[in-house]
């Protein structure tokens, strides 16, 4: 069975950054890609990243853009999200996600739906 552990939640000020990590393990941990989401409170859960497993492709929300970057390890098992320029409207909880292997509708990395597999989730929250 997959499981998704993140890491590097926390708090800080406006203009801080936080990196956070999300690890793959047990079963076999081959996917179509991996990606964040967040969920602010009283708000729904909204697509921050992805990065295709295969070719590297990123895919960000525009709120994020040049702030947020997404990345994987060599190994492929852990994918980072470093976030950069933080404001308050960052706040929230940070979810991991994995696309399982199989065929895969093109833009399916930007909706929830389309992840098979999600981590408990990181709290950041920006605030002086």
């Amino acid at each position: 069975q997959v499981r998704l552990v993140e890491s590097g939640g926390g708090q800080v000020q406006p203009g801080g950054s936080l990196r956070l990590s999300c690890t793959a393990s047990g079963g076999t941990v081959s996917f179509n890609g991996m990606g964040w989401f967040r969920r602010a409170p009283a708000k729904e859960r909204e697509f921050v990243a992805a990065i295709n497993w295969s070719n590297g492709r990123t895919y960000y929300t525009n709120s994020v853009k040049g702030r947020f970057t997404i990345s994987l390890d060599d190994a492929k098992t852990t994918v980072h999200l470093q976030m950069n320029s933080l404001n308050p409207e960052d706040t929230a909880v940070y979810y991991c996600g994995a696309v399982a292997p199989g065929p895969l509708v093109s833009g399916s990395f930007y909706y929830g739906e389309a992840y098979d597999y999600w981590g408990q989730g990181t709290q950041v929250t920006v605030s002086s």
